[in-house]
């Protein structure tokens, strides 16, 4: 899946690729979305999505985000062990990326995820916004999503 730009043939004129990638910070209680520019240069926070408790993961709210903002990729974060193995919920997060991959037909990467909420609430402690604002969990997660898909466009959009 290249990210560079293609050429046109009739200007010989190098335009910027175009395409959006999601992010998502797959939890068990919220799952963060973050979404990329068209030339997926930069990520940003989409919005959050409250799980109820003892009902199916939301796989179709995540699927309609995606449709509806045209998404081409996905990246999922992955939340290995600090030792970097697989824990019982990193091996749930890949069973539910692989569905979303085959429900949109679109690549599916996953990222390291180790470390990004905490990444999240310290830039979103230092943001300047009043607290009541900066405490809000749902602020958190989307953060997440941008910062797992922002270090996968930096990283040269590679995955596990």
């Amino acid at each position: 899946m290249p990210l560079s730009g293609s050429s046109d043939r009739k200007t010989n004129q190098t335009e910027p690729a175009t395409m959006r990638v999601m992010g998502v910070d797959f939890g068990e209680v919220r799952v963060g979305l973050a979404l990329s520019d068209e030339t997926c240069a930069l990520a940003a926070p989409l919005t959050t999505i409250v799980r109820r408790r003892g009902k199916r993961p939301p796989l179709k709210r995540i699927e309609e985000a995606a449709r509806q903002h045209d998404v081409e990729a996905i990246v999922f974060g992955l939340p290995l062990e600090l030792t970097g193995e697989d824990s019982p919920w990193s091996l749930e997060v890949r069973r539910i990326a692989r569905e979303i991959g085959a429900r949109l037909d679109v690549p599916v990467f996953l990222i390291d995820e180790r470390l990004s909420s905490v990444r999240a609430e310290r830039a979103i402690r230092h943001s300047g916004n009043p607290k009541r604002k900066r405490e809000k969990r749902e602020r958190v997660d989307s953060a997440a999503a941008a910062i797992i898909l922002q270090d996968w466009i930096d990283g040269g959009a590679r995955g596990l």
